[in-house]
């Protein structure tokens, strides 16, 4: 972590609206969306962060990624400041989730920072505008040096009988502007989601997703809390159905690895990520890639505030890895820190 970030930033962030972590990540987002704007802002920053170092580009599901570590969904729900995160140092984005119908998710306040334990508890409930938004803002911009994700799930007051449509829709709308498309059936804070992640409806969904997708790589984002054989009923679907990838995992509404001092938060609702993740997304990952013989694409994502953290998801067998909470304890420099890591083993991998 720089220590302008953590000298200077961070307690500015930490300190707005009196410690509520939704407005400091809103004034982050409006922050790079101003400067997003500003002519030459870009550039300067990119001279900072953006410089990727060679080596590191990859191609995954026919897709070029300049830099393997990416921006999770949740961080830009509705694309606003997409340009600043290439000068960031991302090789990718993941937009959303995004619903059919615009919602604005759970009630205030929904989103806590759990310090100590370098973590987040988040019940958001899929704030966004809805994916006819999203449509228009992304067709407004130009090319934007990366590949582009978009995370769909479904609007709270649709029935989980109608939830295949609710899919399509967001899906048929985006279709032109994501590269890749990622299902949401995980999130602990739509009721009833999860409940897709069961055979018999993710197979339904997921053959209509891949259908409406033609030729766009459709990959589904699952649970940490699923166990083994859960994992390996929902991949014979994916196998079945010919889903691109996983993302693995989203957040968790399991309360271990909390610090004490951490503890009288573990009772609010929603899902948990940053450091107590790190362990059981490596997990996930390394069991995903056993059980597929790696022959299914993996976005590791959960618990990296440090660049072993993930080196150790592409060690478990990911091919991509995402971040989020990291951002919030570690600042930007961690991208730039990870990704010349990566380059760094590349190099040493190549002279041994």
């Amino acid at each position: 972590m720089s220590t302008a970030y953590r000298k200077v930033v961070r307690p500015v962030l930490y300190r707005l609206g009196r410690g509520d972590a939704e407005i400091a990540h809103e004034q982050t987002l409006h922050g790079l969306r101003r400067l997003s704007k500003v002519p030459g802002a870009v550039p300067v920053l990119a001279s900072t962060y953006g410089a990727l170092p060679a080596g590191v580009d990859r191609t995954v599901f026919g897709l070029r990624f300049p830099s393997p570590v990416g921006l999770a969904a949740g961080m830009d729900k509705n694309g606003v400041a997409l340009p600043a995160w290439r000068a960031l140092g991302f090789g990718f984005v993941e937009v959303g989730t995004v619903t059919a119908l615009p919602q604005p998710g759970n009630e205030k306040p929904r989103l806590f920072r759990l310090v100590d334990s370098e973590a987040v508890i988040n019940r958001m409930g899929f704030n966004n505008l809805g994916s006819e938004a999203l449509a228009k803002r992304l067709a407004a911009y130009g090319d934007l040096g990366y590949p582009l994700g978009v995370s769909i799930g479904k609007s709270k007051v649709t029935p989980l009988a109608d939830a295949v449509e609710d899919y399509v829709t967001s899906l048929r709308r985006l279709h032109a502007y994501g590269d890749y498309f990622a299902v949401n059936v995980s999130s602990p804070n739509t009721p009833g989601l999860r409940e897709l992640q069961d055979a018999g409806h993710l197979r339904e969904l997921l053959t209509a997703l891949k259908a409406e997708a033609v030729g766009k790589p459709v990959l589904v984002k699952i649970a940490p809390d699923l166990t083994e054989s859960a994992i390996d009923e929902l991949l014979g679907v994916c196998t079945d159905v010919g889903i691109a990838g996983i993302i693995a995992t989203n957040t968790t509404i399991g309360r271990s690895g909390l610090a004490p001092s951490d503890e009288w938060l573990a009772t609010e609702t929603g899902g948990l990520s940053g450091r107590p993740l790190s362990e059981i997304s490596a997990k996930t990952v390394a069991h995903i890639h056993a059980a597929t013989g790696g022959a299914l694409p993996i976005i590791g994502v959960g618990g990296i505030l440090e660049p072993d953290d993930a080196l150790r998801l592409f060690d478990a067998g990911a091919s991509l890895v995402q971040l989020y909470t990291g951002l919030i304890y570690r600042g930007p420099g961690l991208v730039r820190t990870t990704n010349r890591r990566l380059a760094s083993d590349s190099r040493q991998g190549e002279l041994s």
